[in-house]
């Protein structure tokens, strides 16, 4: 179920009532909440139902058996049972097309017969964020930083919908704790101000930002960029980093306002990423919640930055490497997630340089940071292109065509596409205190005004997004 859409719209305002009528009565409530969150999953395909369900009995037996083991080897034991079981589900479902057409096409290369025809296995949406919000729980009470919490407790975290299809990566320890506590809500205490902010903004950041600037240049030059000037593939390329940040950033907006709505807080998961002054910084703040799951459950792991600089450059290059392959199941994610490991390797070797020249790590001059800026976000541009690539083949001629389309027309580059790249990438240079600002002059409004300002931002959203609203891109992964 899509979140801009009449469905969930209905969806919601019949779960937000009875949410708060079920608060007092906890067990009811969580019932509810899990009946209502596998009703919105099974809009898109009800057979999918089952490995939620599925996921979700592994995480809670995978835990009770983890904390329950009395030694070490046996803990050790069941939690790399659950990773399997748990990873083997994402594997097949979201792998085993890629590693067959993989192996095919070495053999082809290698010049043996091809294999038959591969069965065909459908993506189930969310499949990768319910995937790791389990193995951290897992995680989590193996490492002895959590207990195992009541199964009904565990079923409403894994399957909660604001998160479900696209997150951000809740872990058990913020959410275990608010369904815990969950019947102590008071709908008189609803931050409705800062909820009605996140979701009518992630509205107009998906439904006209990320839509207008996907039709208008990114979809029509990655499609066909032999037909397109240099010119173009650059503002492509700037438009697909802002199309991917506005579709997602504004999904995970909506996800948290309507989190707030019934009662619960979801960690941030954007931080004006294109303001980043290294591609570490980047990490910190896009998609904040996975980019730390990964450095918490891998990156440290192998290592983190112990030991020496090559030992630091492998643990990088690992998760860089695994955390493109999470993004999607084809090479060209292998070689974004390569590029941004290249890229911190770089950062962070460049910044020992300078520390051992008694230098600081980073100059904090006005002009330094203005090219820390303006380097980090064409670095990571240049990723964007491997990202939204639908091969190789159409990635190097993107690229080809910044050494050859110079002199061509390129009627594509209009001011609307120039102002929507300003919006996009301008608004994350807008001081905190700005929306904080908002929040508080709409939050003294009364509900008549309220009620007024929110219908004329939907009007203006709805007037000026395309008929109809195209998947969030994070549905995918």
């Amino acid at each position: 179920m899509l979140f801009p859409t009449i469905d969930f719209a209905i969806f919601f305002g019949i779960v937000f009532v009875l949410n708060w009528l079920l608060a007092p009565f906890p067990t009811r409530w969580k019932v509810f909440i899990i009946v209502a969150s596998y009703v919105f999953y099974a809009w898109w395909d009800w057979r999918f139902v089952f490995l939620l369900a599925a996921s979700t009995l592994v995480t809670i037996a995978g835990g009770k058996l983890v904390h329950r083991s009395g030694t070490d080897r046996g803990r050790k034991g069941w939690v790399i049972s659950t990773a399997v079981v748990e990873l083997g589900l994402l594997g097949w479902f979201k792998y085993y097309g890629f590693l067959y057409n993989s192996i095919d096409n070495a053999l082809y290369h290698l010049g043996i017969a091809p294999l038959s025809a591969p069965m065909e296995v459908m993506l189930p949406v969310g499949i990768s964020f319910f995937t790791f919000m389990g193995l951290s729980y897992v995680i989590d009470i193996y490492r002895r930083e959590l207990e195992p919490a009541p199964w009904l407790d565990v079923a409403t975290f894994v399957c909660f919908f604001p998160h479900l299809e696209a997150g951000p990566i809740v872990r058990g320890s913020d959410l275990l704790p608010q369904i815990a506590r969950s019947h102590k809500r008071d709908p008189r205490h609803i931050d409705f101000p800062r909820a009605a902010y996140l979701i009518f903004a992630g509205l107009f950041k998906k439904v006209v930002l990320s839509s207008y600037i996907s039709s208008a240049v990114v979809d029509p030059v990655f499609a066909n960029p032999r037909l397109h000037s240099a010119p173009e593939v650059v503002f492509a390329a700037w438009g697909y980093g802002v199309q991917i940040y506005c579709d997602f950033s504004g999904y995970t907006d909506i996800a948290i306002g309507c989190a707030l709505l019934l009662g619960f807080r979801f960690p941030e998961n954007f931080n004006a990423p294109y303001t980043a002054r290294s591609l570490q910084d980047f990490w910190r703040r896009w998609n904040m919640t996975l980019s730390f799951w990964l450095r918490d459950y891998l990156y440290i792991p192998l290592g983190g930055n112990q030991g020496s600089s090559r030992n630091m450059y492998r643990n990088i290059m690992l998760t860089m490497l695994l955390g493109g392959l999470w993004h999607g199941a084809a090479w060209t994610f292998v070689a974004w997630g390569a590029l941004h490991g290249v890229g911190q390797c770089f950062g962070h070797w460049r910044r020992q340089r300078r520390k051992a020249r008694g230098l600081p790590a980073q100059s904090d001059a006005p002009w330094a940071v203005a090219w820390q800026r303006f380097a980090t976000f064409q670095y990571v541009s240049l990723g964007w292109v491997f990202f939204r690539a639908t091969s190789f083949n159409n990635a190097f001629e993107m690229l080809a065509r910044l050494l050859s389309g110079w002199a061509m027309p390129s009627p594509l580059v209009t001011f609307p596409v120039i102002l929507t790249l300003i919006v996009g990438i301008g608004t994350q240079y807008v001081p905190e205190r700005f929306p904080a600002r908002v929040q508080d002059v709409f939050g003294r409004l009364r509900p008549v005004l309220q009620a007024a300002v929110l219908a004329a931002v939907l009007l203006v959203t709805t007037t000026m997004g395309p008929p109809g609203v195209a998947p969030f891109i994070y549905f995918k992964f």
